[in-house]
Protein backbone atom coordinates (compact mmCIF):
# COMPACT_ATOMS: atom_id res chain seq x y z
CA UNK A 1 0.00 0.00 0.00
CA UNK A 2 1.65 3.36 -0.85
CA UNK A 3 1.90 6.04 1.17
CA UNK A 4 0.48 9.49 0.94
CA UNK A 5 3.88 11.97 1.72
CA UNK A 6 2.58 15.46 2.65
CA UNK A 7 3.12 17.86 -0.22
CA UNK A 8 4.41 20.58 2.01
CA UNK A 9 7.51 19.04 4.51
CA UNK A 10 7.59 23.23 6.04
CA UNK A 11 6.94 23.06 10.05
CA UNK A 12 3.38 23.37 11.27
CA UNK A 13 2.47 24.08 7.88
CA UNK A 14 -0.91 22.12 7.28
CA UNK A 15 -1.07 19.37 4.19
CA UNK A 16 -4.22 18.97 2.40
CA UNK A 17 -5.90 16.18 3.67
CA UNK A 18 -6.15 14.51 0.72
CA UNK A 19 -2.38 14.12 0.50
CA UNK A 20 -2.35 13.08 4.37
CA UNK A 21 -0.93 9.83 5.23
CA UNK A 22 -3.61 7.88 7.90
CA UNK A 23 -2.13 6.59 11.16
CA UNK A 24 -3.73 4.62 13.67
CA UNK A 25 -2.52 3.93 17.04
CA UNK A 26 -3.36 0.67 18.90
CA UNK A 27 -3.02 0.04 22.49
CA UNK A 28 -3.93 4.21 22.84
CA UNK A 29 -5.71 3.64 26.58
CA UNK A 30 -1.99 2.96 27.75
CA UNK A 31 0.32 6.11 29.15
CA UNK A 32 2.35 6.34 25.58
CA UNK A 33 -0.26 5.48 23.82
CA UNK A 34 -2.68 8.31 25.03
CA UNK A 35 0.52 10.60 24.48
CA UNK A 36 0.45 9.47 20.87
CA UNK A 37 -3.09 10.03 20.50
CA UNK A 38 -2.15 13.73 22.39
CA UNK A 39 0.28 14.25 19.10
CA UNK A 40 -1.00 12.56 16.18
CA UNK A 41 -4.67 13.99 16.46
CA UNK A 42 -3.19 17.70 16.35
CA UNK A 43 0.10 16.68 13.66
CA UNK A 44 -0.83 18.64 10.29
CA UNK A 45 0.55 15.83 8.07
CA UNK A 46 -1.29 13.16 8.75
CA UNK A 47 -5.01 12.04 9.75
CA UNK A 48 -5.38 9.98 12.93
CA UNK A 49 -8.38 7.71 11.87
CA UNK A 50 -8.43 4.96 14.56
CA UNK A 51 -7.19 4.74 18.27
CA UNK A 52 -7.66 1.17 19.42
CA UNK A 53 -7.09 -0.54 22.45
CA UNK A 54 -4.72 -3.34 23.41
CA UNK A 55 -7.28 -6.51 22.63
CA UNK A 56 -9.93 -7.16 21.03
CA UNK A 57 -12.23 -8.31 23.47
CA UNK A 58 -12.11 -4.87 25.21
CA UNK A 59 -15.35 -2.10 25.40
CA UNK A 60 -15.42 1.29 23.57
CA UNK A 61 -14.28 4.04 25.73
CA UNK A 62 -13.66 7.75 25.65
CA UNK A 63 -10.31 9.24 26.52
CA UNK A 64 -11.15 11.93 29.18
CA UNK A 65 -8.21 13.38 28.98
CA UNK A 66 -8.21 14.17 25.01
CA UNK A 67 -11.64 15.57 24.73
CA UNK A 68 -11.74 18.44 21.64
CA UNK A 69 -8.33 16.81 21.13
CA UNK A 70 -9.67 13.13 19.82
CA UNK A 71 -13.19 13.25 20.68
CA UNK A 72 -13.71 9.04 19.14
CA UNK A 73 -13.69 6.29 21.39
CA UNK A 74 -10.97 3.80 21.53
CA UNK A 75 -12.36 0.61 19.97
CA UNK A 76 -11.29 -2.79 20.90
CA UNK A 77 -8.06 -3.73 18.53
CA UNK A 78 -9.60 -4.68 15.06
CA UNK A 79 -6.46 -5.83 12.23
CA UNK A 80 -8.88 -5.61 9.70
CA UNK A 81 -10.23 -1.95 10.24
CA UNK A 82 -6.43 -0.79 10.90
CA UNK A 83 -5.28 -2.31 7.40
CA UNK A 84 -8.16 -0.75 5.69
CA UNK A 85 -8.27 2.39 7.34
CA UNK A 86 -4.42 3.29 7.82
CA UNK A 87 -1.14 3.48 6.15
CA UNK A 88 1.29 3.49 9.44
CA UNK A 89 0.33 1.84 12.62
CA UNK A 90 1.84 2.90 15.89
CA UNK A 91 1.76 -0.79 18.44
CA UNK A 92 1.98 0.78 21.87
CA UNK A 93 1.43 -3.10 22.86
CA UNK A 94 2.75 -5.51 25.14
CA UNK A 95 5.70 -6.83 23.77
CA UNK A 96 3.98 -10.05 22.91
CA UNK A 97 1.22 -8.76 21.28
CA UNK A 98 3.54 -6.77 19.32
CA UNK A 99 5.31 -9.90 18.31
CA UNK A 100 2.17 -11.24 16.85
CA UNK A 101 0.53 -8.66 15.15
CA UNK A 102 3.33 -6.12 13.21
CA UNK A 103 3.80 -9.34 10.70
CA UNK A 104 0.11 -9.23 9.94
CA UNK A 105 0.47 -5.85 9.36
CA UNK A 106 3.85 -5.58 7.85
CA UNK A 107 2.47 -8.69 5.26
CA UNK A 108 -1.00 -6.25 4.70
CA UNK A 109 1.40 -3.64 2.93
CA UNK A 110 1.33 -0.97 6.04
CA UNK A 111 4.58 0.47 8.09
CA UNK A 112 4.45 -0.22 11.45
CA UNK A 113 6.00 1.96 14.66
CA UNK A 114 6.56 -0.32 17.32
CA UNK A 115 6.78 1.28 21.06
CA UNK A 116 7.56 -2.40 22.53
CA UNK A 117 11.01 -3.94 22.85
CA UNK A 118 9.72 -7.06 20.43
CA UNK A 119 12.19 -5.75 17.62
CA UNK A 120 14.94 -4.22 19.30
CA UNK A 121 17.19 -6.84 19.72
CA UNK A 122 18.78 -8.32 16.61
CA UNK A 123 21.23 -11.25 17.58
CA UNK A 124 18.79 -14.43 18.28
CA UNK A 125 19.96 -16.02 21.45
CA UNK A 126 19.94 -12.35 23.28
CA UNK A 127 16.31 -11.77 21.75
CA UNK A 128 15.41 -15.17 22.59
CA UNK A 129 15.84 -14.24 26.27
CA UNK A 130 14.47 -10.93 26.31
CA UNK A 131 11.85 -11.26 24.17
CA UNK A 132 11.04 -15.08 23.29
CA UNK A 133 7.83 -14.55 21.75
CA UNK A 134 9.53 -12.63 18.83
CA UNK A 135 11.39 -15.42 16.31
CA UNK A 136 12.58 -13.30 14.28
CA UNK A 137 12.99 -9.93 12.65
CA UNK A 138 10.69 -9.01 9.57
CA UNK A 139 12.36 -7.72 6.65
CA UNK A 140 13.35 -4.06 6.53
CA UNK A 141 13.04 -3.94 10.66
CA UNK A 142 15.44 -0.99 11.84
CA UNK A 143 16.13 0.06 14.92
CA UNK A 144 14.60 3.70 15.61
CA UNK A 145 17.74 6.01 17.81
CA UNK A 146 16.26 9.11 15.83
CA UNK A 147 19.98 10.77 16.15
CA UNK A 148 21.37 8.29 14.66
CA UNK A 149 19.41 5.87 12.54
CA UNK A 150 17.95 8.52 10.59
CA UNK A 151 18.94 7.82 6.69
CA UNK A 152 17.80 3.88 7.40
CA UNK A 153 14.53 4.82 9.07
CA UNK A 154 13.68 6.41 6.18
CA UNK A 155 13.29 3.60 3.86
CA UNK A 156 12.16 1.09 7.06
CA UNK A 157 9.16 -1.14 6.75
CA UNK A 158 9.19 -1.55 10.71
CA UNK A 159 10.60 1.04 12.98
CA UNK A 160 11.49 -0.29 16.45
CA UNK A 161 11.82 2.30 18.55
CA UNK A 162 14.40 2.50 21.63
CA UNK A 163 13.30 1.91 25.21
CA UNK A 164 12.82 4.98 27.23
CA UNK A 165 16.54 4.08 29.35
CA UNK A 166 18.46 3.24 26.32
CA UNK A 167 17.59 6.31 24.57
CA UNK A 168 19.10 8.74 27.49
CA UNK A 169 22.05 6.37 27.84
CA UNK A 170 22.92 6.01 23.91
CA UNK A 171 22.12 9.77 23.05
CA UNK A 172 24.87 10.46 25.78
CA UNK A 173 27.68 7.85 25.02
CA UNK A 174 27.03 6.51 21.70
CA UNK A 175 28.81 9.41 19.95
CA UNK A 176 32.14 9.40 22.35
CA UNK A 177 32.51 5.65 21.66
CA UNK A 178 32.13 5.77 18.13
CA UNK A 179 34.77 8.40 18.13
CA UNK A 180 37.06 5.93 20.25
CA UNK A 181 37.29 7.80 23.19
CA UNK A 182 35.81 5.50 25.34
CA UNK A 183 38.00 2.60 27.15
CA UNK A 184 36.56 -0.28 29.25
CA UNK A 185 32.97 -0.76 30.84
CA UNK A 186 30.07 1.90 31.20
CA UNK A 187 28.39 2.35 34.15
CA UNK A 188 24.51 3.62 33.59
CA UNK A 189 22.94 4.67 37.22
CA UNK A 190 19.03 5.24 35.98
CA UNK A 191 16.28 6.92 37.88
CA UNK A 192 12.88 6.48 36.39
CA UNK A 193 9.36 7.75 37.50
CA UNK A 194 6.63 5.45 37.82
CA UNK A 195 4.90 5.80 34.26
CA UNK A 196 7.85 4.07 32.76
CA UNK A 197 6.64 0.88 34.41
CA UNK A 198 3.34 0.81 32.12
CA UNK A 199 -0.34 1.80 33.41
CA UNK A 200 -1.20 -2.07 34.89
CA UNK A 201 -0.89 -1.83 38.97
CA UNK A 202 2.03 -3.58 40.27
CA UNK A 203 2.74 -3.88 44.18
CA UNK A 204 6.14 -1.79 43.28
CA UNK A 205 3.75 0.87 41.48
CA UNK A 206 1.51 1.20 44.23
CA UNK A 207 1.61 4.66 45.31
CA UNK A 208 2.04 3.51 49.58
CA UNK A 209 5.32 1.74 48.48
CA UNK A 210 6.89 4.52 46.24
CA UNK A 211 5.61 7.56 47.82
CA UNK A 212 9.06 8.89 49.84
CA UNK A 213 11.14 5.88 48.81
CA UNK A 214 13.43 5.24 46.11
CA UNK A 215 14.30 1.80 44.97
CA UNK A 216 16.83 0.16 42.94
CA UNK A 217 15.70 -3.20 40.52
CA UNK A 218 16.34 -5.68 38.03
CA UNK A 219 19.89 -5.46 38.95
CA UNK A 220 21.91 -7.78 36.19
CA UNK A 221 18.08 -8.70 34.70
CA UNK A 222 17.13 -6.00 33.32
CA UNK A 223 16.39 -6.39 29.51
CA UNK A 224 17.42 -3.01 28.55
CA UNK A 225 21.03 -3.96 29.39
CA UNK A 226 21.50 -5.68 26.20
CA UNK A 227 19.72 -2.77 24.34
CA UNK A 228 22.30 -0.67 25.71
CA UNK A 229 25.16 -3.11 25.09
CA UNK A 230 23.98 -3.70 21.69
CA UNK A 231 24.47 0.02 20.84
CA UNK A 232 27.16 0.31 22.14
CA UNK A 233 29.47 -2.63 21.89
CA UNK A 234 30.95 -2.97 25.26
CA UNK A 235 29.91 -4.14 28.37
CA UNK A 236 27.49 -2.27 30.55
CA UNK A 237 26.31 -2.33 33.66
CA UNK A 238 23.18 -0.76 33.93
CA UNK A 239 20.90 -0.11 37.35
CA UNK A 240 17.56 1.44 37.58
CA UNK A 241 15.74 3.03 40.18
CA UNK A 242 11.78 3.86 40.62
CA UNK A 243 11.23 7.07 41.90
CA UNK A 244 8.10 8.68 43.03
CA UNK A 245 7.18 11.19 40.05
CA UNK A 246 4.69 10.66 37.64
CA UNK A 247 7.10 10.62 34.64
CA UNK A 248 10.87 11.52 33.31
CA UNK A 249 14.17 9.59 33.49
CA UNK A 250 17.41 11.15 34.74
CA UNK A 251 20.91 9.05 33.99
CA UNK A 252 24.32 9.75 35.52
CA UNK A 253 26.48 7.56 33.58
CA UNK A 254 29.95 6.64 34.26
CA UNK A 255 32.59 6.72 31.49
CA UNK A 256 36.56 5.87 31.40
CA UNK A 257 38.38 7.97 28.48
CA UNK A 258 41.19 6.88 26.61
CA UNK A 259 44.53 8.14 27.94
CA UNK A 260 44.92 11.86 26.69
CA UNK A 261 41.44 12.87 25.94
CA UNK A 262 40.48 15.87 27.05
CA UNK A 263 37.54 18.08 27.87
CA UNK A 264 37.47 20.17 24.79
CA UNK A 265 37.68 16.94 22.77
CA UNK A 266 34.43 15.10 24.49
CA UNK A 267 32.76 18.51 24.10
CA UNK A 268 33.52 18.99 20.24
CA UNK A 269 32.85 15.03 19.29
CA UNK A 270 29.23 15.62 21.68
CA UNK A 271 29.02 18.98 19.80
CA UNK A 272 29.67 17.90 16.42
CA UNK A 273 27.52 14.59 16.64
CA UNK A 274 24.25 16.72 17.68
CA UNK A 275 24.64 19.90 15.98
CA UNK A 276 21.32 19.19 13.42
CA UNK A 277 19.48 17.62 15.85
CA UNK A 278 16.51 19.28 17.25
CA UNK A 279 15.53 17.24 19.96
CA UNK A 280 18.88 17.20 22.15
CA UNK A 281 20.21 20.01 23.60
CA UNK A 282 24.01 19.68 24.90
CA UNK A 283 23.79 22.13 28.21
CA UNK A 284 27.82 21.02 29.02
CA UNK A 285 29.23 21.71 32.59
CA UNK A 286 25.22 22.95 33.72
CA UNK A 287 23.60 19.82 34.29
CA UNK A 288 20.04 18.95 33.35
CA UNK A 289 17.10 18.54 35.52
CA UNK A 290 14.33 16.36 34.69
CA UNK A 291 12.02 19.56 35.22
CA UNK A 292 13.46 20.77 32.41
CA UNK A 293 12.67 17.97 30.02
CA UNK A 294 9.02 17.15 31.44
CA UNK A 295 6.56 17.36 28.75
CA UNK A 296 8.52 17.62 25.99
CA UNK A 297 10.96 15.85 22.94
CA UNK A 298 14.16 17.06 24.21
CA UNK A 299 17.03 14.93 26.01
CA UNK A 300 19.21 17.48 27.44
CA UNK A 301 22.84 16.49 28.08
CA UNK A 302 25.47 17.72 30.52
CA UNK A 303 28.69 16.55 31.51
CA UNK A 304 31.82 16.78 33.86
CA UNK A 305 35.48 15.78 33.24
CA UNK A 306 38.81 14.90 35.42
CA UNK A 307 41.53 14.79 32.94
CA UNK A 308 43.66 13.31 35.39
CA UNK A 309 42.21 10.47 35.97
CA UNK A 310 40.69 10.02 33.13
CA UNK A 311 36.94 10.03 34.09
CA UNK A 312 34.02 11.69 32.57
CA UNK A 313 30.35 11.66 34.21
CA UNK A 314 27.52 12.49 31.56
CA UNK A 315 24.09 13.03 32.93
CA UNK A 316 20.90 13.03 30.63
CA UNK A 317 17.27 13.83 31.56
CA UNK A 318 14.27 13.14 28.96
CA UNK A 319 10.19 12.19 29.44
CA UNK A 320 10.12 8.76 29.61
CA UNK A 321 6.56 8.78 27.81
CA UNK A 322 7.64 11.48 25.03
CA UNK A 323 11.52 11.58 23.92
CA UNK A 324 11.50 7.95 25.56
CA UNK A 325 8.27 6.69 23.66
CA UNK A 326 5.71 8.54 21.76
CA UNK A 327 7.49 11.59 21.12
CA UNK A 328 10.40 9.64 19.39
CA UNK A 329 7.96 7.78 17.43
CA UNK A 330 6.55 10.36 16.21
CA UNK A 331 10.08 12.37 15.43
CA UNK A 332 10.75 8.57 13.37
CA UNK A 333 7.39 8.95 11.36
CA UNK A 334 8.22 12.13 10.76
CA UNK A 335 11.67 10.77 9.33
CA UNK A 336 9.68 7.96 7.37
CA UNK A 337 7.69 10.28 5.57
CA UNK A 338 10.37 13.23 4.54
CA UNK A 339 9.13 15.62 6.92
CA UNK A 340 10.93 18.16 9.26
CA UNK A 341 11.85 15.94 12.80
CA UNK A 342 9.84 18.84 14.85
CA UNK A 343 6.69 18.78 12.68
CA UNK A 344 3.67 17.87 15.19
CA UNK A 345 6.10 17.83 18.04
CA UNK A 346 7.01 21.64 19.32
Amino acid sequence: MAIAVPSSASLGTPASTASRARVAVAGATGYAGQELVRILARHPAVTLTLAMSSAATSTPRPLPALARIWDEPVTPLDLDRIAAESDIVFLALPEAASADVAPVLLERGLRVLDLSGAFRIRNDADRGRWYPATQALPEGTVYGLSERYAEAIRGARLVSCPGCYPTGALLAVAPLAAAKLVQGQVIVDAKSGISGAGKSPTERTHFCENHGSVAAYGIFSHRHNAEIEQELGCSVTFVPHLVPLDRGILETVYVSLVPGTTEAQVAETLRAAYATAPFVRLTGGALPEIKHVAHTNFCDIGWKIDEPSGRAVLVTVLDNLVKGAAGQAVQNLNILLGLDERTGIL
